[in-house]
C-alpha cells in the first residue's frame, strides 16, 4: 500500500524553485550575462566602425571609452527602473492579498484549498495542507501558492542594476583592448576573432542558465554580433571616404 503523501514534502515541491533567493540569483545572472554580452556588441561595433573610418588610436580609444561608459549607464538605469516596476507589481499584490487575509480569511482559506486541489491534490489532503500552510504563514502561502512569489525574495532593483552595469563595463573592454593593443593591420581581425570568442562564451552561458539548446543560443549570438560588425564596419568605411 502506498505510504500517504506528507503535506510538507507538497509544500517542498511546489516550493523548490522559490526557496533560497533561486529567482533573486536568476535575475542577477540574467542581467549579468546581458549585460556582457551588450557590452561586447555594442562596443565592438563602435571601435570596428571608427577603425574603419579612421587609424588614429586616441580617435578609436576616444569613441571606444565615450561608448562603454554610455553603454554601462544606459543598462544600469534600464535594468534599475525594468526590475523597480517588477518589485512595485509584487509589494502591490501582496498587500492587496494581505488585505484580503484580513477581511475574508475564511474565504481564502476555501481559495487556497481549492488552488491546491486544481494541482492534482485530493480535495481532503488538499484541506489539510491549507489549513496548515495558513495556522503558518497565511501571506507566504497564499503569495508562493496563487501568486508565485515569495516575500522573502523579492527582486532588488539595485543588484540588477549593479550586475548590468559592471557586466556590461567588462565585456566593452574586451574589444577595446583587443583593438588598442595590435597594429593598424591587424585591429579589425583580431577584434573580430575577440569577440567571436566571447559571444560563443555568453551565448554558452545564457543557454546553460535558461536550460536551452547550446548551440543554437551560440549562433544566434556570433551571427548577431557579425552583423554588428559589418554594418558598423561598412558605415566606418563609407564615412571615412567622404571626410
Amino acid at each position: 500500500m502506498a505510504e500517504a503523501a506528507d503535506p510538507a514534502d507538497l509544500l517542498d515541491q511546489h516550493d523548490e524553485p522559490h526557496t533560497g533567493g533561486f529567482y533573486e540569483r536568476l535575475n542577477w545572472l540574467r542581467a549579468a550575462v546581458l549585460g556582457a554580452n551588450d557590452g561586447i556588441i555594442s562596443t565592438a561595433g563602435i571601435v570596428i566602425g571608427v577603425a574603419a573610418a579612421t587609424t588614429s588610436r586616441a580617435n578609436i580609444a576616444t569613441a571606444g571609452f565615450a561608448g562603454l561608459a554610455a553603454g554601462a549607464m544606459s543598462m544600469a538605469v534600464g535594468e534599475y527602473v525594468s526590475v523597480s516596476t517588477q518589485r512595485d507589481a509584487e509589494v502591490a499584490l501582496l498587500a492587496k492579498e494581505k488585505q484580503e487575509l484580513e477581511e475574508d480569511p475564511v474565504a481564502e482559506l476555501e481559495e487556497l484549498t481549492q488552488l491546491l486541489a486544481d494541482k492534482g491534490i485530493s480535495d481532503d489532503l488538499a484541506r489539510q495542507v491549507a489549513v496548515e500552510l495558513t495556522e503558518n504563514d497565511p501571506l507566504t502561502a497564499h503569495a508562493e501558492v496563487e501568486l508565485g512569489i515569495d516575500p522573502e525574495a523579492l527582486t532588488k532593483p539595485w543588484h540588477a542594476a549593479w550586475a548590468s552595469f559592471f557586466a556590461f563595463t567588462a565585456g566593452a573592454i574586451l574589444p577595446l583592448v583587443a583593438i588598442l593593443l595590435v597594429g593598424v593591420t591587424a585591429r579589425v581581425p583580431v577584434t573580430v576573432a575577440a569577440v567571436v570568442l566571447a559571444l560563443i562564451a555568453t551565448g554558452w552561458i545564457s543557454a546553460r542558465l535558461g536550460s536551452a539548446e547550446i548551440w543554437p543560443a551560440v549562433r544566434r549570438n556570433v551571427v548577431g554580433g557579425l552583423l554588428a560588425m559589418t554594418v558598423t564596419y561598412a558605415i566606418g568605411s563609407l564615412v571615412g571616404t567622404q571626410v
